[in-house]
């Protein structure tokens, strides 16, 4: 008798169980004609789970609900397979996984792709936040695949299936090629348990995303329009009495034209930002006699000014791609400014603590106000106007533009641009 999995064909939850299936040899069907958000919402299914969550596999002994532990109960069905190892420690170590699958992997995932997808409000710093811990979780896989084909002795467990199933939503989601890169174990890994027969008759071919989905507006429940009572019949009113006259409507008022940015509203400027930021990207050789001279020329410290930012908190930068991840994260949400500034954050140093400092361009003789009000990150950092008549200011500039190293005797990290 076959086992009845109520989910959808395209659940990465329910690949868990499938899988598991195909090497336990145990039968497992999809409830047919299964619809989430209508299926799980039957009394039936509420019976089985009262949550209504997917997936629950459907057995002679009753219902099963979490998608691990449907999967540790098929796997467990059949004896001869090792998808729970052969001693006491490698059931240990197995189970150990599987929560490092889902507390370190599948979570930080489902925070990335979720809020992509629209089923959840998109917030910067939870977004940055997550990829930290995910390539903190990712860097302690790595090492470990370092030295071993699969995550417990030396064939598929379950560890492997739901850690595998847990990537799976990331790499053909969220996790694109610059970002896995950095961990190849956790790459060949990857690749290597797709492929097998057992996942590949499940999963099909997969395929690494190309680009991070662009962020959509949160989905809201839709709810039934309201229907407005029909009107009741009048009475019919005597002759002489005159019929009452209907309210009039107020007219909505005319939408109110959008204010306009005050930077909009200088005089105008002599220097042509984008034109700056051509020159910037189109200089391959020569940088100094070209790029460098080209800026000061077009500069005008009339209509721009300039300004230095060195990061409050350099202690706390003691992983070198945290640091570079906050440096990331703050360039995204200064993006509001690009049609207004330009700008190259360093972060320097080999060994940790490292500094993190800047060079910005902004419209105006002041940091733009509205960047203020909406890069919280403005204030992590220390904001000094440059002095152009300080050679030794502008020779900072200098060496910040070309990513001069050493910088300040010290080789540079990273350097990122903001154009």
């Amino acid at each position: 008798m076959a086992l009845i999995l109520h989910a959808t064909k395209n659940n990465k939850n329910a690949y868990k169980t499938l899988i598991a299936a195909e090497y336990s040899g145990v039968q497992v069907e999809l409830a047919p004609n299964f619809e989430m958000g209508v299926s799980n919402k039957s009394p039936q299914f509420l019976k089985m789970n009262p949550l209504g969550k997917v997936p629950v596999l459907e057995t002679p002994d009753g219902p099963v609900f979490e998608s691990n532990a449907i999967a540790r109960y098929v796997a467990r069905l059949k004896g001869g397979n090792t998808l729970f190892g052969s001693s006491p420690i490698d059931t240990a170590r197995i189970d150990q996984w599987i929560d490092f699958a889902s507390l370190e992997i599948d979570s930080n995932i489902m925070t990335l792709v979720l809020p992509r997808l629209g089923y959840a409000q998109y917030l910067p710093p939870v977004e940055e936040a997550a990829n930290a811990a995910l390539k903190r979780s990712f860097g302690a896989l790595n090492t470990h695949l370092a030295s071993n084909t699969y995550l417990v002795g030396h064939s598929v467990t379950l560890a492997d299936i739901i850690l595998t199933c847990n990537l799976y939503l990331g790499f053909s989601q969220v996790l694109v090629k610059t970002f896995t890169s950095e961990f190849p174990h956790v790459e060949r890994y990857f690749w290597t348990l797709v492929n097998q027969p057992n996942f590949r008759k499940i999963l099909g071919q997969v395929k690494q995303t190309d680009a991070l989905p662009p962020v959509q507006a949160a989905k809201k429940p839709s709810h039934p329009k309201e229907s407005k009572p029909k009107p009741k019949e009048q009475p019919k009113k005597a002759p002489k009495q005159e019929p009452e006259k209907p309210q009039e409507e107020p007219e909505e008022e005319a939408p109110k034209p959008k204010p306009k940015n005050p930077l909009d509203l200088l005089p105008p400027s002599k220097m042509i930002l984008d034109e700056w930021k051509r020159l910037y990207s189109n200089t391959k050789t020569n940088f100094r006699e070209v790029a460098i001279k080209g800026f000061w020329d077009m500069y005008d410290p009339e209509g721009y000014s300039l300004w230095f930012c060195d990061y409050k908190y350099n202690d706390e930068n003691t992983v070198s791609f945290v640091t570079m991840n906050k440096v990331g994260g703050f360039l995204q949400r200064m993006d509001l400014a690009r049609k207004y500034a330009f700008g190259k954050m360093l972060v320097i140093g080999s060994q940790p603590p490292f500094k993190v400092k800047g060079l910005w361009l902004f419209r105006g003789q002041e940091i733009p106000q509205f960047v203020i009000d909406e890069c919280y990150d403005m204030e992590l950092y220390e904001w000094t106007k440059v002095d152009i008549s300080d050679e030794t200011q502008k020779e900072r500039v200098n060496q910040m533009i070309e990513d001069h190293e050493p910088f300040e005797g010290e080789p540079l990290l990273d350097a990122k641009c903001f154009k």
